[in-house]
């Protein structure tokens, strides 16, 4: 059974990955499935320079989900690429790494730091973090600096350019659009809802940084919408993320449009879920003697 998938010049074995964030930097999961068996992975995001991160606590539980703040702590580009590379190298699966930087200069000074390591297979760009030279306001608001911005990444490097769209915006078709325009290979949507948590009893709020971002099976009614959408508005390849607890929830996003799927908070309950989707997809396939692209997009509207 051949399960394959194109996005843009990135071919994978099969359509599922795993979301950044959530993933650690691959080597972390690789006592609890191989990691052969799926189509790729998303680094944690990467800055030019360590980050430390946002104040603790960082995570907190919801009735479906579960909220974090940890700010994109990492180790930085250097350590990434001397310590953590070498390690990842001979797996037999795509390398994603995702970007963050915090201005136009810094995400294309980034992109061409990493463009040397061969065995990185495409990038992905983190747009909602926050522009200081915008007030902090998140690159993934505004469609014309993600058309810009994304046009800037692409000529940085020869590596696929995936962008990743958030959904805290009035129509995610727009910014879709716009990083379509910028050249960007494919989108990946959606990134975490922003909420926050109250300690009632304190009368405080339980996140350090106030706010995070909202994850896990409460949020898949609002991503299977968003991709449904988008994948009907632009040509390039999309990638669907958001609440994907179940190889169900995988069939769910490629029913209606998505070419491949990142699974995000739920790695954090079982650690080998990735992998077991891999194996069902096939069986599923194999099964109803479907193909993958008989499968994507095959929703009836």
């Amino acid at each position: 059974m051949n399960l394959s998938v194109n996005i843009g010049k990135l071919k994978l074995k099969n359509p599922i990955l795993t979301a950044s964030g959530t993933f650690g930097y691959g080597i972390e999961f690789t006592d609890f499935f191989d990691l052969n068996k799926i189509g790729g992975f998303c680094t944690k995001g990467i800055s030019i320079e360590p980050r430390a991160g946002n104040p603790s606590p960082r995570v907190v539980e919801t009735a479906s989900g579960m909220l974090n703040s940890i700010g994109l702590e990492n180790c930085g580009s250097k350590h990434f690429l001397n310590e953590i590379m070498p390690k990842i190298r001979d797996l037999k699966c795509a390398i994603i790494v995702n970007l963050y930087a915090s201005s136009e200069e810094d995400f294309v000074r980034l992109t061409e730091i990493l463009s040397k390591e061969e065995r990185i297979n495409a990038f992905e760009m983190n747009l909602s973090c926050p522009n200081v030279k915008s007030g902090g306001s998140a690159f993934g608001a505004n469609p014309e600096i993600i058309q810009r911005l994304t046009k800037a990444v692409k000529a940085a490097t020869d590596k696929p350019v995936i962008v990743k769209l958030s959904p805290n915006v009035t129509d995610i078709t727009q910014t879709a659009l716009a990083a379509e325009a910028g050249g960007a290979d494919a989108l990946s949507l959606i990134n975490t809802l922003i909420g926050t948590a109250i300690n009632r009893e304190k009368r405080t709020f339980i996140l350090g940084n106030k706010i995070g971002g909202l994850s896990g099976p409460a949020i898949k009614p609002v991503a299977l919408r968003m991709v449904w959408q988008t994948a009907k508005t632009v040509k390039i390849p999309v990638i669907g993320i958001g609440g994907i607890s179940s190889f169900e929830d995988v069939l769910d996003f490629l029913i209606v449009g998505a070419k491949a799927v990142q699974i995000g908070a739920y790695n954090f309950v079982n650690p080998a879920i990735a992998g077991e989707c891999a194996e069902k997809l096939e069986e599923y396939l194999e099964k109803r003697k479907e193909n993958i692209d008989q499968l994507i997009g095959s929703v009836k509207e």
